[in-house]
């Protein structure tokens, strides 16, 4: 009766460990394993293409996460997307920064990247980054790649 009751406990142990873990990954994919609960100030940014940037996403500079992306919209006007940044309040930037969408690593999740410039004057809630720098999709350089090929390969001949 009692090596029972010590099998039933590890395994007990095991099973609930598994479900942590699961827990956890769960977090890990859905981006939600940080919630932020100080203050913060939002900022906009235009993109000619945005490739997989999602909402939730980091907002990083120089390898610190200050942000999460807040929510993307397509302006009906230029067709650009119009990405909302919610960075902490700890963190300001010079009007003169500029945002870019990184990927990390070859496969990685997308976000956004923050250069800082070197005016004296910061951003403030509700501005918007000047400069901005859209996501490289991967077909689009491939076929560039194969396009100045084939057109190499005709001016040959």
């Amino acid at each position: 009766m009692k090596k029972s009751t010590v099998v039933d406990f590890w395994v007990g142990l095991f099973v609930l460990i598994g479900a942590l873990a699961l827990v956890f990954l769960a977090l890990k994919a859905g981006n939600l394993s940080s919630f932020t609960t100080g203050a913060q100030y939002r900022v906009t940014a235009e993109f000619d293409n945005i490739g997989g940037l999602k909402p939730r996403a980091p907002v990083k500079s120089a390898g610190v996460t200050v942000g999460r992306v807040g929510n993307i919209n397509l302006d009906p006007v230029t067709f650009r997307a119009v990405v909302a940044l919610d960075l902490e309040e700890g963190f300001e930037f010079p009007k003169d920064s500029s945002a870019r969408i990184l990927t990390s690593g070859l496969l990685g999740e997308q976000y956004v990247g923050i250069e800082v410039g070197g005016d004296l004057e910061n951003i403030e809630g509700g501005g918007k980054f000047a400069r901005t720098q859209s996501a490289v999709v991967l077909e689009n350089l491939i076929s560039q790649f194969l396009f100045s090929k084939a057109s190499e390969g005709k001016s040959e001949k």
